[in-house]
Order: C-alpha cells, then structure tokens, then sequence
C-alpha cells in the first residue's frame, strides 16, 4: 500500500509520519487489496473549536473509494479514531464479498444435486 500524506497547517514531523504508517499498516491485515491511501492531517485555524485536529483518509480499493474523518483535540488521538471507522467499512466489503460467494455456491451446489 502506498501512504500519501498532507499535512495542512502544521509540519509533519517524522514521528507523525511514522504513526500513520504504522496505523495504516493495520488495515492491511483484512486481506482487501489496498492500492493507495491519502491521508491528510490539519490543525483548524478556528480558536474556538475544542478539536482543533482534523485527520481525513481516503482508501483506493480498486473500484472502491473508502472515506473517513476524525477530529479531536490530539492529532494522535484523531488518528486513533480515524483507524476504526476505515476498520468497520472494510469488514463491511469483506462480509459483503463472502456473503455473496457463499450465496452463489450455495446455488451452484443446489443445481448440481438436481441433475
């Protein structure tokens, strides 16, 4: 998977860079073949907001475009928040995908007995 990342009024430091990978990392491990990620960090310039930390990533799946965004008062903890809402979209295709495998062998299989 390759990992684009913005960072939108404030500076990326190699420890940010580091985190997000390692987060990122995680979705890999559902099996779907992630081909690119884009994720963009951003510190609000509005005083009076009390999550001035956005995180935003948009996952290529293929055909498939998966989006999510967070926005908490910690970049850290934007981006803990951000993993498992791509996490539970992802477990949705991949249910999805096996429910319909299963469907059609189902099918296959009751078609088979009645030759």
């Amino acid at each position: 998977m390759k990992i684009i990342l913005k960072g939108t009024g404030m500076a990326l430091t190699p420890a940010l860079k580091a985190y997000v990978e390692s987060k990122m990392s995680h979705l890999d491990k559902l099996g779907l073949d992630i081909q690119l990620a884009r994720v963009e960090l951003e510190v609000l310039k509005d005083k009076k907001t009390k999550k001035p930390f956005r995180a935003e990533a948009n996952l290529d799946l293929g055909k498939r475009v998966l989006r999510a965004e967070s926005a908490e008062a910690d970049m850290y903890a934007a981006i803990d928040t951000l993993i498992p809402k791509l996490n539970s979209q992802m477990e949705k295709i991949k249910l999805k995908n096996t429910s319909k495998t299963r469907k059609l062998a189902r099918r296959f299989k009751k078609n088979s007995l009645e030759i």
